[in-house]
């Protein structure tokens, strides 16, 4: 579904990502681990194409995507939700997710996807009508989750979705992704700093350091490396 390959980004002239190469199948969840700094959300955004590649080439479902801007790369199915969870604060919980669907494929269904997505979140329905800023900080992340849903994406690109939250709550939001993935068998690519919590997820993961990738494999593989047990699990 995704091919990245070559694929470099600088900013002012310091290059936050060199020759990184990955794929992504249809229907796998894949994970990119690594510590603050290796350039994890910069490949998000220049997968969603906020940001643009200094060199490489990124396909998507077999087209070059490489120089389309990112609301095209919306509207071919990629969906994003960025760290920080950026939700509409002055608009409601039911305003923001609407928003999520204005791709032309998830227009015809939102009511469906509304539905399916206050069935993963039964608190969004409870809070339709409340202004989103005025959400704790779980509820703020299952809405832009249910946002990114709304869009009926091919691919979904999840950025740190347990940055800033208590324990149990991230716990929360994990097992929604893994049922996400489950029930839906969409294709996600997952961001994350808890290293544990994200291999054990996915099919196959990548390690992203300083801006390259320094390993690649299955969950097993990465879980049992030397490497990433010493770096990364305190092994």
């Amino acid at each position: 579904m995704l091919r990245i390959s070559g694929l470099s980004v600088s900013y002012a002239g310091l290059r936050a990502l060199e020759d990184v190469s990955l794929e992504v199948n249809e229907g796998e969840f894949v994970t990119i681990v690594g510590p603050n700094g290796a350039g994890k959300t910069t490949l998000l955004k220049a997968i969603s194409g906020s940001v643009r590649a200094a060199a490489g080439h990124l396909d998507f479902r077999g087209r070059d995507v490489t120089r389309l801007p990112s609301h095209q790369r919306a509207a071919l199915g990629i969906a994003h939700v960025p760290e920080g969870r950026r939700v509409f604060p002055s608009l409601t919980v039911l305003e923001n997710l609407e928003l999520g669907s204005y791709r032309k494929a998830a227009r015809g269904q939102r009511a469906a996807g509304l539905e399916a997505v206050l069935a993963l979140f039964p608190v969004l329905g409870e809070r339709r009508g409340q202004m989103a800023g005025s959400l704790s900080g779980g509820e703020q992340q299952m809405l832009a989750l249910g946002r990114g849903l709304m869009a009926a994406p091919d691919l979904l690109l999840l950025d740190e979705p347990s940055q800033g939250l208590a324990p149990r709550i991230v716990e929360q939001i994990f097992e929604t992704i893994d049922r996400i993935r489950r029930e839906r068998h969409l294709t996600i690519l997952l961001v994350e700093q808890r290293v544990v919590e994200a291999l054990e997820l996915c099919d196959r993961g990548y390690v992203l350091e300083t801006g390259r990738v320094a390993l690649a494999g299955s969950h097993d593989a990465l879980l049992g490396d030397p490497r990433v047990q010493r770096a990364y699990l305190g092994v």
